[in-house]
């Protein structure tokens, strides 16, 4: 669903601007999946030249929200299958119950408290945004943020790294995102910081197990 509403890029990098519209209409499917990617009309449309939308799509690549084959150029990556989906979170049961418990046993007390301020964080929806356009794209970000700083305290860069490479946050909410349980994904955020902060291992990986296994739940309605 495309916005008629002007795009106005306000950041100071132009690539930084030119990404964060794109990955937008990707997440939001403006840009559909196995849609071919003019280079030339977006550069007309957003008033730009070529190289920033070239660096963006750089970008997108590396996130796995476009791919680049000879001949055709860029095109938006199809969404997840349902079998892709299921191995995805059997990953994530597998990785992210680890890093809660060792993050956990081995955080720092600046980590604990980066991971509780962020799982307390709560994203506003502007009034120009009326679509949740934005508001999608910074929960997604939000969301990210919350599950990389706890990869981060588990003491292990190799499982950071990996859980990174994955770009789960936004194939997933790229899939299907479940507006009406934002609240119920930052209480379960809320939950592993809790115990990430009390160190209690066994409560960290209990609450991950649970907030994954409820997001799995939630978000597998996107195949009925």
């Amino acid at each position: 669903m495309a916005s008629t509403e002007p795009i106005r890029l306000r950041r100071s990098t132009l690539g930084d601007d030119v990404y964060d519209v794109l990955r937008v209409r990707i997440l939001e499917h403006s840009m559909q999946p196995d849609d071919r990617v003019n280079i030339d009309a977006l550069a007309r449309e957003l008033e730009v030249s070529q190289t920033p939308i070239r660096e963006a799509l750089a970008r997108l690549e590396s996130d796995g929200l476009v791919r680049k084959r000879a001949l055709v150029g860029y095109t938006v990556t199809p969404l997840l299958t349902r079998a892709e989906f299921n191995h995805l979170f059997e990953m994530r049961l597998l990785l992210e119950c680890a890093t809660a418990r060792w993050a956990a046993e081995r955080a720092t007390s600046a980590q604990r408290e980066s991971i509780s301020a962020e799982a307390a964080t709560s994203i506003a929806q502007e009034p120009d945004d009326p679509g949740g356009w934005r508001w999608h794209a910074a929960f997604t970000t939000h969301d990210a943020r919350f599950h990389d700083l706890i990869a981060e305290a588990s003491g292990n860069p190799l499982l950071r790294d990996g859980l990174e490479r994955l770009h789960v946050h936004l194939h997933l909410h790229r899939r299907y995102f479940p507006y009406a349980h934002a609240g119920t994904t930052i209480e379960e955020h809320q939950r592993v910081a809790a115990a990430i902060g009390a160190g209690d291992p066994d409560a960290a990986e209990a609450a991950m197990r649970g907030h994954l296994s409820a997001a799995r739940e939630r978000q597998l309605t996107a195949f009925d």
